[in-house]
């Protein structure tokens, strides 16, 4: 069957049982002509062992749908790209909260793109086709979803903005929502204001709502019934016998520390002690006992934790509610990197590094977005085990690394210089020393510290922080927490992640782990964070460094620029690149020539930069009648002599241009390697040069009477 709708004036269409019959729920969708294959897959029976719902999403996108062919050796697409990694997560974010939290079948779900109109993003319609495709199967789920993208065009918010409107927004937000709330927010900007995005927010849930009623209508028409599955409740004679053990008044007393370590070596002695109460049960009790043990440890821990903050108005670590944890700041602690900060919150430690390099050394990316080919500001981050003190051996970075990488990402671009005015590749890297809440926002931090202790001319200074929440039996009833820790998050109902500057947000990512959140929720949010980031930067970041550096590290790159007319690249290039090779040989630097004429020389030594401007500049300007040039003689033949005026510029010295004297072989007067002072005396229409060096010889008594005076000197 095929459904329709209009969106932003575009057709959304879903075509359910074309395709891909044998799983569990599948569309054919596709808006404007972007299509993508959509497909939810459940095992039959619940995973053993496990205490969590395990759901796998994937967004796979394929070359021929813009009609390329992958680069590289193989050419077959291979990992996921980082755009697909991000694209999952957004997908994974607001679907996850809305299956039961005791499920645990195995769920697949898989966007494939087949198709991509550059108007209409694939990204957006794999989040509908994933939505429809769960919410049309028998797999449980409290859906559904709908997801549109919102952009901010001189001033107006467009749903769903086309490929030309994306480069002039100042906002790149995708919402998610129920019929009834808010389940997920990603967004950068253009330091946006606080009211501007949560006008934006909204705008985006209005046009969703007309989305999930049109995915109702399809679950309506062809939508199977859920199927039965196996509850994994705990049973309340575990908890009755997990209290005896450790009354609510004391595992109180066990999670109430500022220390991570000190709080899991509490929880360790719990373990310790109730399984050691099991052990004295008999042999079936041991059994139930056991098999529910560590989860309802966990669930013991989460109720204190919330009944503590939500009844008590006490956080674990005893601060109030909109207190940041102890924070510092440095720059400089490496010596010889280009630029390095260090930040803290808390038991969160990010340290960041700053690199910088020639234009060319820019990301190339295999993208299936037009607009995006390569990026010159790249964001790694890296979050080794000993941060949370655990032992796992060191791996590619997995979807979180890359994640929370992009975040920062995204939160620094917009203060970053243009090409124009700043022509360097920027590279941070955030390394996460200690963990216990928020690394990304402290690698904004850092990063921030690092770019200004670099040199680069940032445009304003950014920070960020996290906002947790803590909700109650009713939409009213929460408690929003500044500066969530570790336990706080993983306990909580949401992290709510925010940077920005003094003027306005930069980005923003929610995560929540409840089926939505209500305006006010998000409003006070926004708000909270807002307080936070700006205290951050007057309190702690600006009184260590408060203005990106004067000038950059001894130890980076400089960079000298010049432009070039479009027609001299090639002379400036030379055959097979014999004459710019030339050029970085006799210099040691590297040069990058854009199809603009610009041109980049970046090297350690100024002098030997300045002489590779002062190479390049002479190469591309046009040879002029009369000009006198330090000539070097490159190559002897019968009827005279080839100098080279310029590098890779070569003129013909005629035998009888040679001297007043009569010359009877070439050798006879000049060698290979000679330099001798020429001026031009002819430039014929194919641009072949002749020169004379007679004509700068005093002439003999009584003799021609044109060789004319000198001109000015041009040397090479």
């Amino acid at each position: 069957m095929v459904f329709e709708m209009e969106l932003a004036g575009r057709t959304l269409r879903a075509e359910v049982g074309k395709v891909a019959e044998q799983a569990n729920g599948a569309v054919w969708i596709s808006y404007g002509e972007t299509t993508l294959l959509s497909t939810a897959t459940a095992s039959d029976k619940p995973r053993d062992g496990i205490d969590f719902f395990p759901l796998s999403v994937d967004y796979e996108e394929k070359m021929y749908s813009v009609g390329k062919i992958p680069g590289g050796f193989l050419k077959r697409e291979g990992r996921p790209s980082e755009n697909a990694v991000l694209t999952a997560r957004c997908i994974d974010r607001p679907m996850r909260p809305l299956f039961p939290k005791d499920y645990r079948n195995d769920v697949s779900i898989v966007n494939t793109v087949l198709s991509v109109e550059q108007d209409c993003a694939p990204e957006i319609l794999a989040m509908v086709g994933s939505s429809i495709a769960v919410s049309i199967s028998d797999i449980p789920f409290a859906g559904p979803v709908g997801a549109v993208s919102v952009g901010l065009v001189d001033g107006e918010l467009v749903i769903n903005p086309t490929s030309a409107q994306r480069k002039v927004s100042d906002l790149d937000l995708t919402v998610a929502s129920t019929a009834e709330k808010v389940v997920m927010i990603e967004a950068g900007a253009n330091e946006v204001p606080e009211e501007k995005m949560i006008e934006a927010i909204f705008f985006g849930h209005e046009a969703n709502q007309k989305i999930v009623a049109f995915i109702n209508e399809i679950v309506a028409a062809v939508g199977k019934e859920k199927h039965a599955y196996e509850e994994q409740s705990v049973p309340e004679s575990v908890f009755e016998a997990l209290r005896q053990v450790c009354p609510p008044e004391q595992m109180e007393e066990v999670v109430f520390t500022d220390v991570k370590q000190i709080r899991e070596e509490r929880i360790a002695k719990v373990t310790e002690d109730f399984k050691a109460y099991i052990a004295s049960l008999t042999q079936e009790e041991q059994e139930t006992m056991l098999k529910y043990a560590d989860e309802a440890i966990y669930q013991y821990q989460k109720k204190t934790v919330r009944k503590m903050i939500k009844v008590d108005g006490k956080r674990p670590d005893g601060r109030q509610l909109t207190e940041i944890r102890p924070l510092s700041a440095e720059v400089d602690v490496l010596p010889r990197v280009h630029g390095s900060g260090l930040f803290k919150r808390g038991q969160t430690q990010v340290l960041t590094v700053t690199s910088l390099g020639a234009l060319s050394e820019r990301q190339i990316l295999d993208s299936l977005d037009e607009n995006i080919d390569s990026k010159r500001y790249i964001h790694h981050y890296n979050f080794p085990s000993y941060s949370v003190g655990e032992t796992k051996p060191s791996r590619s970075p997995g979807r979180r690394e890359i994640g929370h990488g992009a975040l920062a990402e995204r939160a620094l671009v917009p203060v970053l210089p243009s090409e124009e005015d700043f022509p360097y590749a920027i590279r941070t890297v955030s390394e996460v020393l200690s963990s216990n809440g928020s690394t990304s926002q402290g690698s904004i931090c850092a990063s921030t510290l690092s770019l200004m202790a670099a040199g680069v001319p940032i445009k304003a200074p950014v920070a960020g922080i996290s906002c947790g929440l803590v909700t109650g039996d009713t939409d009213d009833d929460f408690i929003l927490l500044t500066d969530i820790q570790g336990l706080e998050d993983f306990f909580g109902d949401m992290d709510f992640k925010v940077a920005g500057t003094h003027k306005g947000i930069t980005a923003i990512q929610m995560d929540i782990k409840v089926q939505g959140l209500t305006r006010p929720i998000i409003e006070q949010a926004i708000e909270r964070t807002r307080i936070a980031r700006e205290y951050i930067l007057d309190e702690v970041m600006l009184p260590v460094i408060a203005q990106p550096r004067a000038h950059l590290s001894e130890y980076a790159p400089k960079i000298y620029q010049t432009k070039i007319s479009v027609a001299k690249i090639g002379e400036v290039v030379g055959p097979k690149g014999k004459t710019i090779n030339k050029i970085i040989d006799e210099t040691g630097v590297k040069i990058d020539i854009e199809e603009d004429g610009s041109v980049y020389v970046l090297g350690n030594d100024e002098a030997m930069c300045l002489q590779a401007i002062k190479t390049i500049e002479t190469i591309a300007k046009e040879i002029q009648m009369d000009e006198i040039y330090n000539a070097k003689v490159v190559r002897l033949a019968k009827f005279g002599a080839f100098v080279e005026l310029l590098p890779g510029k070569d003129a013909l010295l005629h035998l009888s241009e040679i001297s007043y004297e009569y010359v009877k072989e070439v050798e006879d007067v000049l060698h290979e390697g000679d330099e001798i002072m020429v001026k031009v005396i002819g430039i014929d229409d194919q641009g072949k040069v002749k020169v004379s060096r007679k004509a700068l010889l005093p002439p003999p008594e009584g003799g021609d009477k044109n060789a004319g005076h000198a001109p000015r000197r041009h040397e090479h």
